[in-house]
């Protein structure tokens, strides 16, 4: 059976429901229709097992995607020692639950309301709903950004501040459509380029320096 992400039975059943109601009422066509939308949340809530077998030092993906930048971060980041981001855009057809970058403490985890601008533009990152969590690992501390997009309806992150977590490990999702920006510390060596793709809790992104200030 296809591993599947919780938060996504509403969105199954409604119209699997409306689809039998239809059927049973003679508007085969619209009944089909429902069938589709119901086939296209069941993949899109899709929540495959990951696991990595890479170094400690590696900083896996936190979302399935394609990188749309790398580059500097925010300056209230870079003052907060994370002064490089990497940010992965999820499509529609994305798995879109997230996962830990790497293992450590949840520092921080926050959620904030906000717009629905397409998530590829740079404004997304502050005005959109997006959460901002913070992990402490042994190496150092990174941070990510779960963003809204134009579609994407709601983001869910399922940490705690003071929760353990594991690399790889499922930490929420962004429903239909969004992006995910990775705040790394001056001295992590970025090994993923503009356009490649991603899958979260498996592709290195970047590599830890030993020694990395917290």
């Amino acid at each position: 059976m296809l591993p599947f992400a919780p938060e996504g039975y509403s969105f199954v059943l409604v119209p699997a429901l409306a689809g039998i109601f239809a059927w049973v009422f003679g508007y085969h066509a619209l009944a089909l229709v429902f069938v589709v939308v119901m086939l296209g949340c069941i993949a899109f809530f899709r929540d495959p097992r990951r696991t990595s077998d890479a170094p400690p030092d590696v900083v896996v993906a936190p979302a399935d995607g394609k990188v749309l930048s790398v580059g500097s971060a925010p300056a209230p980041l870079a003052g907060r020692g994370l002064s490089q981001q990497i940010s992965i855009f999820m499509s529609p057809a994305n798995v879109h639950v997230n996962r830990a970058p790497i293992a450590g403490t949840v520092r921080e985890a926050r959620t904030q309301a906000g717009r629905k601008l397409p998530a590829f533009r740079d404004k997304a990152s502050d005005l959109n709903e997006h959460s901002f969590v913070v992990i402490e690992g042994d190496l150092g501390t990174v941070a990510y950004k779960q963003i809204a997009g134009a579609v994407a309806r709601r983001v869910v992150c399922d940490l705690t501040i003071g929760q353990s977590v594991r690399r790889g490990e499922r930490v929420g999702l962004i429903k239909f459509g969004s992006r995910v920006d990775l705040f790394l510390p001056a001295d992590a060596v970025i090994e993923v380029a503009p356009g490649q793709r991603t899958r979260a809790g498996i592709t290195g992104v970047a590599r830890l320096a030993f020694g990395t200030t917290r």
